[in-house]
């Protein structure tokens, strides 16, 4: 479980430099969530733990810039209960968790 996102990155040998976006995240109750996004497409990967329901999930959907204002970076919502997660920005630009 949660080795999605890590098989699309050895499949396609990405790097740093070649994704957009990438992040992994633990949420209240025991939730996770990481999300990537490849230079050039607009489809973030998502493969997530909800921590409302503890349902495991990986998922594609569209994705949308924020304004360089925005709180969040972007939200999705489980599948399985629709709860909604807002992933927010870290604070000081990149940061490793």
């Amino acid at each position: 479980m949660f080795d999605k996102i890590d098989k699309i990155i050895a499949e396609k040998n990405l790097t740093p430099s070649t994704c957009g976006y990438h992040t992994l995240r633990n949420l209240e109750n025991k939730g996770k969530i990481r999300a990537l996004v490849i230079k050039g497409e607009n489809i973030i990967h998502v493969e997530m733990i909800c921590p409302k329901c503890g349902n495991y999930d990986y998922y594609t959907q569209e994705w949308k810039e924020v304004s360089k204002g925005a709180k969040y970076k972007f939200e999705t919502k489980c599948p399985k209960c629709g709860n909604l997660i807002k992933v927010e920005k870290l604070k000081g630009g990149k940061q490793k968790q």
